[in-house]
């Protein structure tokens, strides 16, 4: 059985979308399917090219953020079995669309929806088209299509064709290895390296800086651990996980509320030294603004480690985190609410260890990934 992944964005680029479209492949891989990844070509700038026979890096007629049109896809799709399609990719999307309506061999078109595309202006408008009159083609000539929470399904562009096509949808969380990523001791040597202080509690974020992960909410974060340390005699930092084409923007943001010892940019960490990443930290934050994020893989990765998280209230993401059981959910958008939320969860240092211990429990008895993969694997012997 021969099975296509196609994705808008493959690591080494660092984003969500990409991280489950590599652990997909994965399984697929374990579970004796012949599978393939199609993805855009990478600049030198953004990485390698490499990967091995089963990573196609195509190169794209035209590219724009994470959208890119790879007309091959129409050919090479021909001869595969089930195309597994991770949206929204736009510009590659309705090839993977043509194709399945006008190829004579019919593939079965398995989509995975991450996510409701958004934007402001001009780019917001074409989103609108596109929402109105394009998605519901390629959704409709989908046999089924996964969605990590149901929740966010309802809320999104997508809920229309839910309640006409229930049948459809399956929900599937997405998982995190809870053996790499555990409680553990503060590793020493990373402190040194990153110029970390020892005595102050250190609030993390991961996440993509680029223009693409504008929603992440890194300055409404950065206001709010300001407004933090003008309000409270807590010493603490905040330590920034990622990179991109916002970083100096995010940097100087920092500078200008004069916190520049206070926040730590990481860049970005290799993957192994990311699980000790999150044991430095005592409370994890996800401020995403708006419904670009859908579930928070980082959310899981955290509560794997045992940290305590904040996260915005927003459809999917609200259901990874148990409200005053394994964190706090916040309002979108709102620095304020979430300057005393800061204060709450890290005045009180015993009910932020239970905060963690329940956090970490959560993680192991929903979101373990050895338990969802029968699942994932399920969908593709029976579709």
């Amino acid at each position: 059985m021969k099975v296509a992944e196609i994705i808008c964005a493959f690591p080494p680029y660092k984003g969500g979308m990409g991280k489950v479209a590599l652990e997909n492949f994965k399984i697929l891989k374990e579970g004796g399917y012949e599978t393939t990844v199609f993805t855009p070509s990478y600049s030198i700038k953004r990485g390698f090219s490499g990967g091995g026979s089963s990573i196609k890096r195509l190169f794209p007629l035209l590219r724009y953020g994470n959208a890119a049109v790879l007309p091959q896809l129409f050919f090479k799709l021909k001869n595969f079995d089930i195309v597994h399609l991770h949206y929204p990719f736009f510009g590659s999307a309705e090839i993977v669309w043509l194709a399945k309506k006008l190829s004579k061999r019919k593939f079965k078109l398995i989509v995975t929806y991450h996510m409701e595309a958004s934007g402001e202006g001009f780019i917001g408008l074409i989103f609108d088209f596109y929402r109105k009159y394009i998605m519901p083609r390629i959704m409709g000539s989908a046999d089924k299509i996964i969605v990590s929470s149901t929740d966010y399904a309802m809320n999104s562009e997508v809920k229309e064709i839910l309640k006409e096509n229930p049948e459809k949808f399956i929900e599937i969380p997405f998982g995190v290895d809870i053996e790499k990523f555990k409680p553990r001791e503060k590793k020493q040597s990373l402190i040194e390296k990153y110029h970390l202080g020892t005595e102050e509690k250190t609030i993390l974020f991961v996440g993509g800086l680029d223009k693409a992960h504008y929603f992440k909410g890194v300055p409404k974060l950065i206001k709010a651990f300001h407004n933090f340390l003008m309000e409270t005699k807590i010493q603490a930092q905040l330590v920034i996980v990622g990179d991109g084409s916002e970083r100096f923007n995010y940097e100087q943001i920092a500078f200008d509320y004069g916190l520049r010892d206070r926040v730590i940019f990481m860049g970005p960490v290799k993957d192994d030294e990311l699980p000790y990443i999150y044991n430095l930290a005592d409370l994890f934050v996800l401020p995403s603004i708006n419904k670009g994020e859908a579930f928070g893989i980082v959310l899981l990765e955290a509560a794997a480690s045992g940290i305590p998280v904040i996260a915005s209230d927003l459809p999917g993401v609200r259901s990874v985190v148990r409200e005053g059981y394994s964190g706090y959910l916040t309002p979108p958008g709102n620095p304020d609410i979430l300057t005393k939320q800061l204060k709450e969860a890290l005045s009180d240092e015993s009910k932020l260890k239970v905060l963690g211990k329940d956090a970490r429990e959560v993680a192991i008895e929903y979101y373990d990934e050895n338990k969802l993969k029968k699942r994932f694997i399920d969908i593709f012997k029976n579709v």
